[in-house]
């Protein structure tokens, strides 16, 4: 009995895993295991080629009957381009070439000296993701260094939690500010500038309101003719009275601001006399209640460039127009030049990225969070599990243009399905499973040697306990059986992922009130015949496996549009965004995953338990990608599905 077992756990030892789509599990002496695509199943050799040849055989019949009813000629068939191995991208090819190439031959200097100013109103984006990837990729990548400048300018809509996170989301990303540095840093020294450009006859205090304002700028679509505002006549003298009145708060919100006193007929709306000054009697963050004017944008973003010589200021394309007036302002003011240059923006199909409407699904209840895992923000898109390194992969992959880029889903899903696919381990998950109790208890308690990536080596192996009763996912079991189909059903025989023997089931017993399915019983098959059909499975908790609740996250939205759609984006939402499976089952293995996360290591998550519990990742089998929420506690594990195996629905 001893040898037997001995033989029995040889057979056991597992040699390699399963992986999506090319990559077959093997057991020693035993047939070597290929994936089905349309089934997704795994099969013996010669089982898929009988697949192949029969479907080929059927599409081949339906070809001619298209062909001799078509009044064309069939077109030429083109040879199967080769199967290319998928390898990492380099991500620094985006600052060789193209755009961000051009524009440092425009300025070849070193070092370079880029910043990334975000305003702390709300969290990162996806299309935060890309500048931050080019402000300091760019930098880096010349050997030189990037200021991650917050333009704390407006009081009224700044909050530490958003100073924080972009920080924190900066670092992820695997970037290190050279400093991190306010706006508010230049508060006096904005302010003497102000006063200096109105010395110089070029901005002065007005009192219109907006409607006013709108008529001078040539009315509701540019309708009738632009006109200056009366008040840019006023001596300097009286501009600079009153700009001192408006900072000892002399004036209410809106009733006085400062303008740049530029070209109103110029074409550029962005020289059509920008306000640089307001009052807000809002105490900020920094600086407390010793002010009630705040520069603007306009006004500060450019003359903090040059305090902090930034060489290359890089930003999207909706300042493109405001090129004129950051010139124009620093000219009149600074010694030192930058040059801005502007590139295309990044967001993604199917979703929502305003800070309007993103509050709106959160102050509704709608979603979990601003980082709920079906959302675009990067706190999202890190708690649902995507590692950074596939986000600057992304970002590489689409390159750096002048134009606007709204990417699909399945792009950015696909980008990240490649990298995890060559990055993070592989377990057996079932997500809705059903006990089968095996007649024989011959292996129960028998130790599995299992490898976490056949084509990784280094990712190393874990053990798993074979158990009498073990547990597979409620889709894979069918109560009458037929010739379509290839999972256990009675009287079926099945392989199990790397056990020594097929099983057969034998019986089953059913909940009378629900109708489903509760316990399997079934016997080894040791007829030596090969299985058509290998499942995963997942043995007791008593073996080791652990409980969780899975939650698969599909789009937010319905359609690819949800601000176009009739109604509003909220008549847009995807009733079945969140499914939530209360009771999988994971196999052991997960213990070592988590104690030696991140997987991968990469990014901001270079060394080991640098990264929260998203860094927690592994493929389970058949079933998708996933990382561990931030729901999860010592007694609950909570599992986020990064994203699906393959693009299109698995077939049952």
């Amino acid at each position: 009995m001893a040898d037997s077992i001995a033989d029995s756990t040889a057979k056991l030892d597992i040699t390699d895993a399963p992986t999506a789509p090319d990559t077959a599990p093997t057991v020693d002496n035993a047939p070597k295991l290929q994936l089905d695509e349309e089934t997704g199943e795994w099969v013996s050799k010669g089982e898929l080629k009988k697949r192949l040849a029969k479907r080929a055989k059927k599409a081949s019949k339906d070809k001619n009957k298209e062909a001799s009813n078509a009044a064309a000629p069939p077109k030429t068939q083109q040879p199967k381009k080769e199967k290319v191995e998928d390898v990492p991208i380099d991500t620094d090819s985006m600052f060789k070439q193209g755009f961000l190439n051009d524009v440092y031959k425009e300025r070849p200097v070193k070092p370079v000296i880029t910043r990334f100013p975000p305003e702390p109103n709300g969290h990162l984006h996806i299309g935060h993701a890309k500048a931050i990837a080019v402000n300091f990729g760019f930098a880096r990548y010349h050997g030189g260094y990037t200021y991650l400048r917050m333009d704390d300018t407006n009081p009224e809509s700044e909050e530490e939690e958003y100073f924080t996170s972009i920080e924190e989301t900066v670092r992820w990303l695997g970037f290190e500010p050279y400093k991190i540095t306010y706006s508010s840093d230049h508060f006096d020294t904005l302010y003497a500038l102000a006063e200096k450009l109105i010395e110089q006859g070029n901005a002065y205090v007005c009192h219109c309101d907006d409607q006013e304002v709108k008529k001078q700028r040539g009315g509701e679509k540019g309708a009738s003719p632009r006109y200056r505002c009366e008040h840019a006549n006023q001596s300097v003298e009286e501009n600079l009275k009153k700009f001192r009145a408006m900072r000892d708060g002399e004036y209410k919100p809106r009733e006085a601001f400062l303008r740049m006193k530029q070209d109103i007929n110029d074409p550029n709306p962005q020289n059509w006399d920008l306000a640089a000054y307001r009052v807000l009697n809002k105490p900020h963050h920094r600086t407390g209640d010793k002010w009630v004017i705040y520069p603007t944008y306009d006004f500060t973003h450019c003359l903090c460039d040059s305090f902090e010589k930034i060489t290359h200021s890089l930003c999207t394309v909706e300042f493109f127009l405001s090129r004129t007036s950051y010139e124009w302002l620093n000219e009149r003011l600074v010694e030192y030049q930058p040059m801005q240059r502007e590139y295309g923006r990044l967001s993604i199909e199917g979703s929502v990225l305003s800070k309007r409407k993103l509050k709106e699904l959160v102050d509704k209840g709608i979603v979990r969070g601003w980082n709920d895992p079906r959302l675009h923000t990067l706190i999202a898109i890190r708690r649902k599990g995507v590692p950074p390194g596939a986000i600057l992969e992304f970002v590489n992959e689409l390159g750096v243009t002048t134009t606007n880029s709204i990417i699909q889903m399945s792009r950015f899903e696909q980008t990240i399905r490649r990298y995890l696919e060559r990055t993070v381990p592989r377990l057996m998950l079932v997500l809705d499973p059903v006990p089968v109790v095996l007649e024989s208890s011959e292996f129960d308690g028998t130790d599995l040697t299992v490898p976490f990536s056949p084509k990784n080596p280094a990712m190393g192996d874990h053990k798993i306990k074979f158990s009498q009763t073990v547990y597979i996912d409620r889709s894979d079991f069918r109560e009458v059986d037929s010739k379509d189909y290839f999972r256990l059903a009675p009287g079926k025989t099945v392989g199990l992922l790397q056990a020594p023997f097929p099983i057969t089931a034998t019986s089953f017993t059913k909940d009378e009130t629900t109708g489903l399915v509760t316990e399997i019983k079934a016997v080894f098959d040791r007829s030596g015949k090969k299985p058509k059909t290998f499942i995963q499975w997942v043995p007791a908790e008593s073996a080791g496996s652990k409980r969780c609740e899975a939650r698969i996250y599909n789009s937010l939205f319905k359609s690819n549009n949800p601000t176009g759609a009739e109604g509003g984006f909220l008549s847009d939402l995807n009733p079945d965004s969140e499914i939530i499976y209360p009771n999988a089952l994971v196999e052991s293995g997960f213990d070592e995953v988590t104690k030696r996360a991140p997987w991968p290591e990469a990014a901001g998550e270079d060394k080991l338990g640098k990264g929260g519990p998203e860094s927690v990742r592994f493929q389970g089998m058949r079933v998708g990608y996933f990382a561990m929420d931030s729901d999860s506690r010592d007694d609950k594990i909570v599992l986020n599905r990064i994203v699906s195996l393959k693009e299109d629905k698995e077939k049952s």
